[in-house]
């Protein structure tokens, strides 16, 4: 079963619409923010967070970019 078709039927079973296209980039953006700035497992608690959140994604991958440590010379 794919990523899209999976998501569909959760999505399904728990009466909401699935994310879009254009979502779901940015939630794998998010993710890939937070899995590369720490511990793999930030990613998935990342996008937990940002689904408790009231600000949109693109608030919240901006505030991913400022947490992340700055790159080592």
């Amino acid at each position: 079963m794919g990523r899209d078709e999976w998501l569909a039927r959760f999505c399904e079973r728990i009466g909401l619409e699935p994310p879009t296209k254009d979502e779901v980039v940015a939630l794998l953006d998010l993710a890939a923010s937070a899995a590369h700035a720490s511990e793999r497992t930030a990613a998935p608690l990342a996008c937990w967070v940002a689904g408790r959140s009231d600000r949109t994604l693109a608030e919240l991958q901006e505030i991913a970019k400022e947490v992340a440590p700055a790159p080592a010379d």
